[in-house]
């Protein structure tokens, strides 16, 4: 279950009901400024991730 909220099919639900709620509510520049958001945020995870994995292989 872990892997699915990291995965891209949950990012792709997320983004379409953001992208629901920001036509309806007319928000549209709000739901590319929290795209924007989520994307740094998920690359900054994964990089973090990917270090973490280098550093304990280390040991």
């Amino acid at each position: 279950m872990n892997n699915f909220f990291n995965s891209n099919a949950w990012n792709t639900f997320v983004l379409v009901i953001m992208g629901i709620i920001a036509f309806f509510t007319r928000e549209i520049v709000t739901f590319f400024m929290l795209g924007f958001v989520i994307i740094s945020l998920t690359n900054i995870y994964n990089v973090l991730k990917e270090i973490s994995s280098k550093l304990d292989d280390r040991k």
